[in-house]
Order: C-alpha cells, then structure tokens, then sequence
C-alpha cells in the first residue's frame, strides 16, 4: 500500500520487491498535503485534486507500469465520479470502493471510450492548480 510521500518518491525500489501495488488516496493525499483531514481548522485544505496529489499518483501508475505491476487504487477518490475517466487514463487499473458506487463507476466506465479518458487525464497533467484541474474535471 502506497500511502506516504516518502513511499512514492523512492517507488522505483519498491516496485522490484511486489508483485502488484494499492494507492492508498486519502492518507497519501492527507500527507502529502500536510493536512489532518479530521481536524476543522484546517480540514478543509485537503483535497485529492490538488496537483501535487494527482501527479503524484500519475507518478506511481506509470513507474509501476513500467515493471509490469498491477495498480489498484483505494480511498475516497476511487469513488468519486467525475475522477474516474481521469484514473482510467492515467492507466489505473483497478478501482476499491464501497459497493454502493460501482454501480455508478462502472456506468462511467462502460459509457466512455478509453481515448476519451486518456484526453483528460493529459489535459488535466498539463494543469498547475486546483482551478484548473477542476474546471478540466467539472467543465467549471
């Protein structure tokens, strides 16, 4: 499980020792961030679109998939709709999530061609704030 910076920074070694990884999304974005999620003064700084959290996890797919290892993700963002094309393109390959969204999940994924998620996620890797990653996302 990959939930702290120090962990994703020096994933190329750990890649040699697994066979397959899980992205562990709300401590990695909580450390990374250098926010306690679960405390109000300053909770609500913490948020997984951030792009040091999404190039991050860009990061941990692409360096995975270069030593052929399997990528599962877990976590509140795994959940999270309007993420999912972007998860998919930058080549995640499996979803953890409470049972009661895969519904939802899989009904994005079935209806999108893959192409099309492959565009956000290199649309949204260009971006340089959380503006703009969530005007990619959410069309705002």
């Amino acid at each position: 499980m990959i939930e702290t910076p120090s962990a994703s920074l020096i994933i190329k070694d750990i890649i040699k020792e697994i066979d397959f990884l899980s992205i562990g999304t709300n401590d990695l974005t909580q450390y990374i961030l250098a926010v306690d999620r679960g405390n109000k003064l300053v909770s609500h700084l913490y948020n997984p679109l951030l792009p040091s959290v999404i190039k991050s996890i860009k990061k941990i797919i692409y360096e995975a998939h270069k030593q052929n290892k399997y990528v599962s993700i877990c976590g509140e963002l795994a959940s999270y709709e309007k993420v999912t094309l972007l998860l998919l393109g930058m080549g995640l390959d499996e979803f953890s999530m409470n049972s009661s969204y895969i519904p939802y999940i899989k009904n994005i994924i079935r209806k999108n061609k893959f192409k099309n998620a492959t565009k956000i996620s290199n649309l949204v890797l260009k971006q340089i704030t959380l503006k703009k990653i969530e005007k990619c996302i959410f069309n705002k």
